[in-house]
Protein backbone atom coordinates (compact mmCIF):
# COMPACT_ATOMS: atom_id res chain seq x y z
CA UNK A 1 0.00 0.00 0.00
CA UNK A 2 1.38 3.64 -0.72
CA UNK A 3 0.20 7.30 0.73
CA UNK A 4 -3.40 7.00 -0.33
CA UNK A 5 -3.21 4.77 2.92
CA UNK A 6 -6.32 5.70 5.35
CA UNK A 7 -4.92 7.05 8.78
CA UNK A 8 -5.73 4.45 11.82
CA UNK A 9 -8.57 3.90 13.60
CA UNK A 10 -9.57 5.09 16.90
CA UNK A 11 -6.58 3.37 19.88
CA UNK A 12 -9.47 0.64 21.47
CA UNK A 13 -9.12 -0.43 25.54
CA UNK A 14 -8.59 -4.05 24.05
CA UNK A 15 -4.94 -2.66 22.13
CA UNK A 16 -1.52 -3.91 22.12
CA UNK A 17 0.53 -1.28 21.30
CA UNK A 18 3.96 -1.63 19.87
CA UNK A 19 5.74 1.14 18.46
CA UNK A 20 8.94 2.13 16.15
CA UNK A 21 11.57 4.45 18.27
CA UNK A 22 13.58 6.51 15.30
CA UNK A 23 11.42 7.86 12.59
CA UNK A 24 8.30 6.85 14.43
CA UNK A 25 8.28 8.74 17.82
CA UNK A 26 11.58 10.26 17.89
CA UNK A 27 12.31 12.65 14.38
CA UNK A 28 15.81 11.05 12.51
CA UNK A 29 19.03 13.01 13.05
CA UNK A 30 22.19 12.71 11.10
CA UNK A 31 23.60 10.13 13.08
CA UNK A 32 21.70 8.28 16.42
CA UNK A 33 23.33 9.65 19.35
CA UNK A 34 22.78 13.47 17.87
CA UNK A 35 18.89 12.75 17.99
CA UNK A 36 15.94 14.77 20.47
CA UNK A 37 13.65 13.09 22.08
CA UNK A 38 10.20 15.40 22.51
CA UNK A 39 9.62 15.87 25.47
CA UNK A 40 6.42 15.15 26.14
CA UNK A 41 7.17 11.54 24.75
CA UNK A 42 7.99 9.77 28.14
CA UNK A 43 5.12 11.28 29.57
CA UNK A 44 3.10 10.23 27.03
CA UNK A 45 4.07 6.47 26.98
CA UNK A 46 3.08 6.64 30.83
CA UNK A 47 0.04 7.19 30.15
CA UNK A 48 -0.99 4.84 27.73
CA UNK A 49 0.74 2.15 29.54
CA UNK A 50 -1.70 2.96 32.25
CA UNK A 51 -4.78 3.03 29.99
CA UNK A 52 -3.48 -0.32 28.28
CA UNK A 53 -2.87 -2.35 31.27
CA UNK A 54 0.28 -2.59 30.19
CA UNK A 55 -0.09 -3.36 26.93
CA UNK A 56 2.96 -0.74 25.38
CA UNK A 57 6.24 -1.87 23.92
CA UNK A 58 9.12 -0.02 22.13
CA UNK A 59 10.34 -2.30 18.75
CA UNK A 60 13.61 -0.46 17.53
CA UNK A 61 16.95 -1.12 16.01
CA UNK A 62 18.33 0.21 18.94
CA UNK A 63 19.39 -2.12 21.95
CA UNK A 64 17.48 -1.99 25.03
CA UNK A 65 20.29 -0.21 27.23
CA UNK A 66 20.12 2.88 24.44
CA UNK A 67 16.54 2.86 24.76
CA UNK A 68 16.48 3.10 28.75
CA UNK A 69 18.52 5.81 28.55
CA UNK A 70 16.66 7.82 26.04
CA UNK A 71 13.14 7.24 27.91
CA UNK A 72 14.42 7.10 31.54
CA UNK A 73 13.04 6.98 34.30
CA UNK A 74 10.86 5.25 32.41
CA UNK A 75 11.57 1.06 31.98
CA UNK A 76 8.68 -0.46 29.45
CA UNK A 77 8.73 -3.89 27.58
CA UNK A 78 11.01 -3.53 24.57
CA UNK A 79 12.65 -5.75 22.05
CA UNK A 80 16.14 -4.06 20.85
CA UNK A 81 18.08 -4.68 18.14
CA UNK A 82 15.57 -5.61 15.42
CA UNK A 83 14.68 -8.12 17.65
CA UNK A 84 17.61 -9.68 18.49
CA UNK A 85 17.12 -8.51 22.40
CA UNK A 86 14.02 -8.68 24.15
CA UNK A 87 12.59 -7.76 27.66
CA UNK A 88 9.04 -8.53 28.36
CA UNK A 89 6.68 -6.55 30.86
CA UNK A 90 7.91 -8.63 34.29
CA UNK A 91 11.56 -7.34 33.20
CA UNK A 92 13.19 -10.52 32.09
CA UNK A 93 16.11 -10.02 29.55
CA UNK A 94 16.70 -11.96 26.59
CA UNK A 95 18.88 -12.61 23.58
CA UNK A 96 22.44 -13.61 22.73
CA UNK A 97 24.53 -13.05 19.26
CA UNK A 98 25.48 -16.34 17.84
CA UNK A 99 29.04 -15.54 17.74
CA UNK A 100 32.19 -12.72 17.84
CA UNK A 101 32.00 -9.98 15.12
CA UNK A 102 34.59 -8.22 16.99
CA UNK A 103 36.70 -8.17 13.61
CA UNK A 104 33.76 -6.95 11.07
CA UNK A 105 33.25 -4.14 13.88
CA UNK A 106 37.14 -3.07 13.28
CA UNK A 107 36.20 -3.56 9.68
CA UNK A 108 33.52 -0.92 9.66
CA UNK A 109 35.80 1.28 11.40
CA UNK A 110 38.04 1.34 9.39
CA UNK A 111 36.03 1.44 6.59
CA UNK A 112 34.41 4.87 8.82
CA UNK A 113 38.61 6.39 8.90
CA UNK A 114 38.44 6.05 4.90
CA UNK A 115 35.35 7.66 4.57
CA UNK A 116 34.63 10.10 7.70
CA UNK A 117 30.87 10.84 6.89
CA UNK A 118 30.10 7.13 7.79
CA UNK A 119 28.84 6.14 11.44
CA UNK A 120 29.35 2.79 12.85
CA UNK A 121 27.24 1.73 15.45
CA UNK A 122 28.30 -1.50 17.62
CA UNK A 123 26.21 -3.61 19.39
CA UNK A 124 25.77 -6.58 21.75
CA UNK A 125 24.20 -8.33 18.83
CA UNK A 126 25.56 -6.72 16.01
CA UNK A 127 26.62 -4.17 13.98
CA UNK A 128 25.27 -1.28 12.14
CA UNK A 129 26.79 1.03 9.47
CA UNK A 130 24.77 4.29 8.84
CA UNK A 131 25.75 6.28 5.58
CA UNK A 132 22.68 8.74 5.81
CA UNK A 133 25.02 11.75 5.31
CA UNK A 134 26.19 10.46 2.75
CA UNK A 135 23.81 8.17 0.02
CA UNK A 136 26.43 7.87 -2.47
CA UNK A 137 28.49 5.30 -0.10
CA UNK A 138 25.60 2.94 -0.21
CA UNK A 139 26.80 0.51 -2.50
CA UNK A 140 30.44 0.40 -1.03
CA UNK A 141 28.88 -0.46 2.22
CA UNK A 142 26.79 -2.65 1.13
CA UNK A 143 29.18 -4.50 -0.76
CA UNK A 144 31.98 -4.34 1.94
CA UNK A 145 29.43 -6.04 4.57
CA UNK A 146 28.51 -8.97 1.82
CA UNK A 147 31.48 -9.69 2.27
CA UNK A 148 32.38 -9.84 5.65
CA UNK A 149 29.16 -11.72 5.69
CA UNK A 150 30.14 -14.27 3.63
CA UNK A 151 31.73 -17.18 6.08
CA UNK A 152 29.55 -16.08 8.44
CA UNK A 153 25.99 -18.37 8.15
CA UNK A 154 24.76 -17.29 11.64
CA UNK A 155 24.35 -13.62 10.52
CA UNK A 156 21.79 -12.06 8.32
CA UNK A 157 21.92 -8.37 6.31
CA UNK A 158 19.32 -6.08 7.32
CA UNK A 159 18.37 -2.45 5.44
CA UNK A 160 17.22 0.52 6.62
CA UNK A 161 16.94 3.82 5.92
CA UNK A 162 20.37 4.51 4.74
CA UNK A 163 21.75 2.17 7.20
CA UNK A 164 22.79 -1.41 6.78
CA UNK A 165 23.24 -3.86 9.88
CA UNK A 166 24.41 -7.27 10.84
CA UNK A 167 21.98 -9.19 13.01
CA UNK A 168 21.74 -13.23 13.91
CA UNK A 169 19.47 -15.47 11.93
CA UNK A 170 15.80 -14.97 12.36
CA UNK A 171 16.01 -12.08 14.50
CA UNK A 172 13.38 -9.50 13.24
CA UNK A 173 10.62 -6.80 14.54
CA UNK A 174 7.83 -9.29 13.75
CA UNK A 175 9.00 -12.61 15.89
CA UNK A 176 9.61 -9.85 18.94
CA UNK A 177 5.99 -8.98 18.35
CA UNK A 178 4.71 -12.75 18.11
CA UNK A 179 6.69 -13.28 21.07
CA UNK A 180 5.24 -10.24 23.21
CA UNK A 181 1.46 -11.47 22.19
CA UNK A 182 1.40 -15.36 23.75
CA UNK A 183 2.54 -13.09 27.10
CA UNK A 184 0.49 -10.82 29.54
CA UNK A 185 -1.01 -8.13 29.30
CA UNK A 186 -0.36 -8.26 25.75
CA UNK A 187 -1.85 -12.06 24.58
CA UNK A 188 -5.67 -11.79 23.54
CA UNK A 189 -5.55 -8.09 22.60
CA UNK A 190 -5.54 -6.05 19.48
CA UNK A 191 -1.69 -5.98 18.14
CA UNK A 192 -1.61 -2.37 16.42
CA UNK A 193 1.77 -1.85 15.35
CA UNK A 194 3.73 1.76 13.98
CA UNK A 195 6.91 1.84 12.06
CA UNK A 196 8.35 4.06 9.33
CA UNK A 197 11.27 1.78 7.87
CA UNK A 198 11.73 -1.17 5.65
CA UNK A 199 12.60 -3.69 9.01
CA UNK A 200 9.36 -2.49 10.16
CA UNK A 201 7.55 -4.65 7.37
CA UNK A 202 8.11 -7.94 9.52
CA UNK A 203 6.76 -6.32 12.33
CA UNK A 204 3.52 -5.09 10.13
CA UNK A 205 3.05 -8.52 8.77
CA UNK A 206 2.91 -10.04 12.23
CA UNK A 207 0.24 -7.72 13.67
CA UNK A 208 -1.90 -7.94 10.42
CA UNK A 209 -1.50 -12.12 10.67
CA UNK A 210 -3.41 -11.39 13.89
CA UNK A 211 -5.94 -9.05 12.43
CA UNK A 212 -3.96 -6.26 14.21
CA UNK A 213 -3.65 -2.54 12.76
CA UNK A 214 -0.43 -1.88 10.95
CA UNK A 215 0.42 2.18 10.99
CA UNK A 216 3.35 3.04 8.33
CA UNK A 217 4.69 6.27 9.26
CA UNK A 218 6.10 8.46 6.36
CA UNK A 219 5.82 7.50 3.07
CA UNK A 220 7.10 4.53 0.56
CA UNK A 221 5.60 1.34 0.26
CA UNK A 222 4.52 -0.63 2.60
CA UNK A 223 2.66 -3.72 3.32
CA UNK A 224 1.25 -1.45 6.39
CA UNK A 225 -2.68 -0.82 6.38
CA UNK A 226 -2.51 2.60 7.44
CA UNK A 227 -0.58 5.77 7.51
CA UNK A 228 1.10 8.49 9.44
CA UNK A 229 2.56 11.51 7.83
CA UNK A 230 5.40 11.82 10.68
CA UNK A 231 6.51 12.25 13.96
CA UNK A 232 4.01 14.90 14.27
CA UNK A 233 1.70 12.91 13.33
CA UNK A 234 1.88 10.48 15.76
CA UNK A 235 1.93 12.38 19.04
CA UNK A 236 -1.45 13.71 17.56
CA UNK A 237 -2.84 10.48 17.12
CA UNK A 238 -1.11 9.28 20.10
CA UNK A 239 -2.53 11.98 22.35
CA UNK A 240 -6.05 11.91 20.79
CA UNK A 241 -5.88 8.19 21.82
CA UNK A 242 -5.17 9.79 25.77
CA UNK A 243 -7.76 11.36 25.65
CA UNK A 244 -10.02 8.97 24.67
CA UNK A 245 -9.40 6.28 26.16
CA UNK A 246 -9.46 8.38 29.57
CA UNK A 247 -12.98 9.37 28.83
CA UNK A 248 -13.93 5.51 28.27
CA UNK A 249 -12.12 4.71 31.64
CA UNK A 250 -14.35 7.38 33.17
CA UNK A 251 -17.60 6.10 31.98
CA UNK A 252 -16.98 2.63 33.59
CA UNK A 253 -15.79 4.17 36.49
CA UNK A 254 -19.29 3.56 39.24
CA UNK A 255 -20.79 6.62 39.57
CA UNK A 256 -20.81 7.67 43.01
CA UNK A 257 -23.80 7.41 45.74
CA UNK A 258 -24.85 10.70 47.01
CA UNK A 259 -25.90 11.02 50.72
Amino acid sequence: MFATSPPPPHLPADAALFLDFDGSLVPMAPTPDSIVVPAQLVPLLSELRALLGGAVAIISGREIAVLDHYLRPLQIPCAGAHGAQRRDAKGQQCGDAPGDISAVVEACEQLALAHPTLYVEPKQSGVALHYRRDPSLETLCLRSLQSMLAHRPQWTLLRGKRVLEMLPVGASKGRAIQAFLQEAPFAGRTPFFLGDDSSDESGFAAVLAQRGVAIKVGAGPSAASHRLEGVDAVYHWLQAACTQLRMLSNLRQPAEVQP
